[in-house]
């Protein structure tokens, strides 16, 4: 009789622990054909107070010891980077490690656009040890990713993963393409006396930034970053339509 190798069971087990975990609490987990190798397993979509949400990911999910590193686990990317990286749903890659204290997870897509700021292309990637995936932490990280996906939705999630910052819900988050499609963001946190700054044009590294250091003349600019009319005209805007957030909140020291 054939014989099931050893790795299909341990991948059928760690398909099972994840599905079981998410459907325990009542999420809609339906598995990808696995005759095809198209680097997700499972398409979840949560579930907030019995009601089926409009927020859906991807999962790549791995068993066993092989994807295991000195520093937790690295999961193979393979030919799969633009799709995880640039797909219409990010992609998740969990890894079932009883020696680990079981699920362990990270953003696939979110790394991968990190290293496309920094004009890399990692082979794999990086799951840590402390990422850990169970019932008591299930809750945080769905409330987490349906956020993250509401940001996706603004068009401005793309940008917070590639500036590898996040976006908290009350934050004022104002995207702008310029005439040549280069794309920046204008990110204003409640009661700080600065905003930030995120540029194509500096390899989406945060800039602290204050409408005192906009200039118009001679060169438009905003601190050391040089700027075109429009967008200096777009940045005035974003100041002052954003005034009245920077106000100090009562009982708060501004940062």
């Amino acid at each position: 009789m054939p014989k099931v190798p050893e790795s299909r069971r341990i991948g059928r087990m760690a398909v099972n622990e994840v599905r079981a975990l998410l459907e325990r609490h009542g999420h809609i987990v339906q598995e990808i054909d696995g005759g095809n190798d198209h680097g997700e397993d499972l398409h979840v979509t949560f579930v907030h107070q019995g009601q089926r949400t409009e927020d859906s990911v991807a999962l790549q999910v791995k068993g066993g010891t092989s994807t295991r590193t000195r520093r937790g686990h690295r999961v193979p990317v393979g030919d799969h980077g633009e799709n995880w990286r640039d797909g219409s749903v990010p992609v998740l890659c969990l890894v079932h490690d009883p020696g680990y204290g079981g699920l362990l997870w990270a953003n696939a897509t979110r790394q991968l656009r990190r290293a496309q700021a920094l004009r890399k292309m990692p082979k794999s990637i990086v799951v840590s040890r402390q990422s850990l995936l169970d019932d008591a932490s299930l809750g945080s990280f769905v409330r987490a990713m349906r956020h993250n996906l509401a940001r996706e939705r603004e068009g401005v999630g793309r940008w917070a993963d590639m500036a590898d910052v996040q976006f908290a819900p009350e934050d004022i988050v104002k995207p702008f393409e310029n005439e040549v499609f280069e794309p920046m963001v204008f990110w204003q946190r409640r009661g700080e006396a600065h905003a930030t700054l995120l540029h194509h044009d500096l390899d989406w590294e945060p800039v602290r930034i204050q409408e005192p250091m906009l200039r118009f003349a001679p060169i438009p600019s905003v601190g050391h970053i040089i700027l075109d009319i429009a967008e200096a005209h777009w940045l005035m805007s974003c100041f002052r339509s954003t005034e009245w957030w920077r106000r100090p909140i009562e009982g708060h020291t501004p940062s």
